[in-house]
Order: structure tokens, then C-alpha cells, then sequence
């Protein structure tokens, strides 16, 4: 080979190495909620599972290799079928069995096994994000159906399984099953109660309706059950879909075509039609919105979770690349500037990672009133902050980080999905100025949480100050509902932070979220930060 194509001055393969026990946010967070309770043998097993080379490259395969459509079979009969890569049903088949889809509702919450699922999920979505859609909808649709007792003992059994079976068939041939959801319609988006998919009762079949419509995106379209919203004689009601009937046939779910989005490619979303397609109503006629809060609730925490899975990929490919790489005769790690950008992304990734964890922890705790408001703080801001570490951490890179084979332009097309995801930015925030008014035991408990970290920073006490002002002013409360949620979640970071994180995590924290001492992008941290113990803290060399 010509020695002109000498590689030099490029980073190692990054694999080989435990994703969790390598994440030192992760096991703090992990230790300090569930410790002596959580079986962390587990999480290591599935770290070094998530990190190894061959387990990396099924998530580029099933990235560059899309999900195709095929409506029909040879014969021209109409099947409706998503083909995938063999790379995305390893992907789904090993989180399904280390139950990351719906098997913690069927454990003893006294083991914590949201919170165990939780550090799961951050750890196996550094793989590959697309696959976590039909994981988190199966996970969600559990606590939905449990409002209608009948239909939760027949799939319950089925959705909480760790048995991967992706072939279409009837449901008790099968060892266990996935769930879709299919709410929004074209004319309404996030209006779910503008939906104009119609709801028959069956006279013949008690508790079955014929559905009529059109749904503009369904998640997971190939799973074996989908959840959707329809009118019925009493008002938008939630159903229950099986893609295959009890007596074997094939339900009629066109999917009309696969959405052609900017990430989330190994995913398949799609357009749908029902024409009299038989549906298992979930709960009463007229209380769909209500039924379908509590899978909207543990899909908007995964949102959160998924997004600070990838801000942590993301990192460590930012400080390993820059540990490896020189330029102006030193290593980029070792540069000033390089270590206040590093830095700035762990912080981030920390407060996202601690947050998400403490949420899942009041999730096994039955901590109701802080969870129902804390999980869509969350979501809003966490998956927000992603987009930004996403496209920072891939100028690190360089332009090897806007290569594909780099793997970061994935990331960085996957961040905004989390966002959009379970309702934007604009509907999370209205739903917690809603929270705010209607259910004060909610306020009260995020309150609550924010006081246990005062008197530990006068800068995190001026800002609560400010926000306990702020939310006391109700003129023009929906205008500043954005600033109000941001706030909000800074400060519960902040509090986790300021109990839990080591010192300069939490310093660096208050002194750029909290009182806001620093600039508008990444890398503006203020002289005095330990930046050292940061980046190092990050990643262990």
C-alpha cells in the first residue's frame, strides 16, 4: 500500500467496553435510588452486551437497511406486513428479553423494577434508538389496559412476556406480543378529541366495535395489538386493535404507506386505514382521553430516557475521539477550550440522566403527584437539550463527525424525534400549567423536591425564590409557559444535582442553568469550574 495512505492521528474503534459500568452518572443514579435493592449484575451483562462491536454494528444495519412496506403477498392477497433487517429483530428480540418492554409491571415494585428498567433502557438505546419505539409502546400500553380489567387479564400475560416473536399470528399461539398506538388523524394532530375515526358497536359481540378511518401516524404498525383513539356513540373512546382475529384471519389495517422521516429510519411509522375493522373497546365509551393519560405518561418519561441515552452516546463519542485525536501539538482532550465544551456536555448528560432516574425511581414508589408532573417537565426540556448536545458533541468530531460512518449525522437526524414525540414542546407546556392549576398535590411534591436542596447553593436559593415569584404571577401565564417548565426542570436537575453529584458537577451546574453565569452555546462555562474532574468523571480512561 502506498504510503500515502498511512492511517495516523485517528481514534481506536470505540467498543468493547460496558456501557453502564463505564457510565458513572448512570451507577450513581442507579445506587443512590435503588441500592441493595437493584440487581446490577444485570445492567453490567447488558452494558457489555450494548458495547461490544458486533452489537454496534446491528444498530447501523438496521439503520441502513429501512423497513419496507408490503401490502400484498404473491398471490395478491393483502397482508400488510413491515419486512425489517435481521439486525432490528436482534435488537428488539434482546431488549425484549432483558425486559425493557412491558415485563416490569409484572414484577414486585419492591424490587424497583421501573428504576431497573430505566438504567436498562438508557444503556441498550446507546445501540440503536428506532427500536426503542415498539419497545416503549409495548411497556405503555400495560398500565392503559389495566382500567379495563377483562382485557388487561388476556394481554397483560402477552405484553409483559421476554419472548420476542415477531410474526403475525393469533395472540395465544404466540409467547409473547408488541403493542402500536395509533392516535393522531390528519385534521387534528396533538387534537386527539378532533379525531373523526368511527366507533360501531358490535350487538353480536359485547364489547367489540367495527372502527372506520384514517390515522395519519401509527407507531409501530407491525406490532401485534394497536392502541387507538375513535368515536363512539358516547364520545372518543380508547380501543384496543388485534392485527390477527382469535379465529385466525387478518384484521383490516391497511398500512397505505411508511412515513419518510428525518431519523428514527429503522423504525417503521405509517399511514393507516380501518374500514369496519374490528377494535376491543378499553374502558367506557366517552373516557378515551382518560384511559390513553396513563400510556401517554410512560412513554413521555421513555421520551426522556431515550434522549439522555443518546446525549450520553454522543458524549462519550466526542471524549473518546478527542482523547485520540492531535492538532496544534497537543491531544484535543488536553486543549483548554476542547475541555470546556467536554465538560459543558457532561454536565448536561448528568442532569439528564439523574432526572430521568428519579422519575422512575417515584414510579415504583407510587409517588403519583411528583410523578405526573415531573415526567412532562422532563420531557419537555431533557429531550430539548438533546438536539443541542447532539450537534456539539458531532463539532467535536470535526468533519469525521458529519461522515456517516461516524455513526453521529444518526444521532444527531434521531435527537429531535423525542421532542416531538407524545406531544411538543407547546402541548407539555400547557399540560403542566395544567397540572399547576388543577391538581395542587402535583406542585406541592415538585415543590417538595426542589426544598430538599435548599440551603446548599445561594445561587440554586435565588432561583427558587424567583420561580416560587414567577408562578405566583398568573398574567400572561400561558405566554410564559416555556420559561415557567424550563425553570421548573433546571431546578429539579439543579436539586439532584446539588444532593448527589460530585462538587464540580453541581458547581459547573448552578453556575451556568441555575444562575445563568455563563453563554448561549456549549463550551461558555465561567473560570472556576474543575472542568479535569468533569470530562474525567465522564468517561474513565
Amino acid at each position: 500500500m502506498p504510503a500515502t495512505h498511512d492511517v495516523t492521528n485517528q481514534p481506536p474503534p470505540l467498543d468493547g467496553m460496558d456501557f453502564y459500568a463505564t457510565d458513572a452518572a448512570l451507577t450513581d443514579a442507579v445506587r443512590q435510588h435503588g441500592e441493595g435493592v437493584v440487581d446490577e449484575s444485570r445492567l453490567h451483562s447488558l452494558g457489555q452486551l450494548a458495547g461490544s462491536a458486533e452489537t454496534l454494528d446491528w444498530g447501523r444495519l438496521a439503520n441502513e437497511h429501512k423497513p419496507v412496506l408490503r401490502t400484498h403477498d404473491r398471490y395478491g392477497r393483502r397482508v400488510d406486513e413491515v419486512e425489517f433487517h435481521p439486525a432490528w429483530h436482534r435488537l428488539m428480540n434482546t431488549a425484549v428479553s432483558h425486559g425493557l418492554a412491558g415485563t416490569p409491571w409484572a414484577a414486585d415494585p419492591a424490587g424497583l423494577p421501573q428504576l431497573t428498567r430505566a438504567a436498562g433502557l438508557l444503556v441498550w438505546g446507546q445501540v440503536e434508538s428506532g427500536h426503542l419505539c415498539p419497545v416503549v409502546m409495548t411497556h405503555a400500553a400495560v398500565p392503559a389496559l389495566r382500567v379495563d380489567p377483562d382485557v388487561a387479564a388476556v394481554w397483560e400475560p402477552l405484553l409483559t412476556s421476554t419472548t420476542y416473536e415477531p410474526t403475525l399470528k393469533r395472540a395465544d399461539l404466540k409467547g409473547g406480543v408488541t403493542a402500536g398506538m395509533g392516535m393522531t388523524e390528519k385534521q387534528g394532530g396533538s387534537d386527539v378529541r378532533s379525531n373523526t375515526t368511527r366507533a360501531e358497536a358490535i350487538a353480536a359481540e359485547p364489547g367489540w366495535y367495527a372502527l372506520t378511518g384514517h390515522k395519519w401516524f401509527c407507531s409501530a404498525p407491525m406490532s401485534d395489538v394497536v392502541l387507538v383513539l375513535a368515536q363512539a356513540p358516547g364520545g372518543l373512546t380508547c380501543f384496543l386493535l388485534p392485527r390477527v382475529l382469535p379465529d385466525g384471519e387478518r384484521n383490516v389495517f391497511r398500512i397505505q404507506r411508511l412515513k419518510d422521516k428525518l431519523g428514527n429510519r429503522s423504525n417503521a411509522s405509517a399511514e393507516i386505514e380501518l374500514d369496519s375493522t374490528f377494535a376491543r373497546r378499553v374502558g367506557e365509551e366517552g373516557r378515551g382521553v382518560r384511559t390513553i393519560v396513563e400510556m401517554v405518561s410512560a412513554t413521555r418519561l421513555d421520551c426522556s430516557l431515550g434522549s439522555a441515552s443518546l446525549m450520553r452516546r454522543v458524549l462519550v463519542e466526542a471524549v473518546h475521539h478527542t482523547r485520540h485525536r492531535f492538532a496544534f501539538g497537543a491531544r484535543l482532550v488536553d486543549q483548554a477550550l476542547m475541555r470546556n465544551v467536554l465538560a459543558d456536555l457532561a454536565v448536561e448528560s448528568e442532569a439528564a440522566t439523574a432526572l430521568s432516574l428519579r422519575l422512575a425511581a417515584a414510579i415504583d414508589r407510587k409517588e403519583d403527584a411528583f410523578a405526573r408532573i415531573g415526567v412532562a417537565v422532563a420531557k419537555y426540556w431533557v429531550c430539548k437539550r438533546a438536539i443541542v448536545v447532539a450537534a456539539e458533541a458531532l463539532e467535536c468530531l470535526g468533519g469525521n463527525g458529519y461522515v456517516e460512518e461516524s455513526g453521529m449525522p444518526r444521532h444527531y437526524r434521531e435527537a429531535p424525534v423525542n421532542s416531538v414525540w407524545e406531544g411538543s414542546g407547546n402541548v407539555v407546556a400547557l399540560d403542566v400549567l395544567r397540572a399547576v392549576g388543577r391538581e395542587p398535590d402535583s406542585l406541592d411534591a415538585l415543590l417538595a423536591e426542589l426544598g430538599m436542596a435548599r440551603g446548599e447553593d445561594p445561587r440554586y436559593d435565588a432561583a427558587v425564590e424567583d420561580l416560587l415569584q414567577s408562578l405566583a404571577d398568573l398574567e400572561d401565564v400561558e405566554f410564559r409557559a416555556r420559561r415557567l417548565v424550563e425553570r421548573m426542570a433546571v431546578l429539579l436537575q439543579g436539586s439532584l444535582l446539588l444532593r448527589y453529584a460530585p462538587p464540580a458537577v453541581a458547581d459547573a451546574f448552578c453556575a451556568t442553568r441555575v444562575a445563568g453565569d455563563g453563554g448561549h452555546t456549549v463550551g461558555t462555562l465561567p473560570r472556576g469550574v474543575d472542568v479535569s474532574a468533569i470530562v474525567d468523571r465522564a468517561l474513565p480512561g
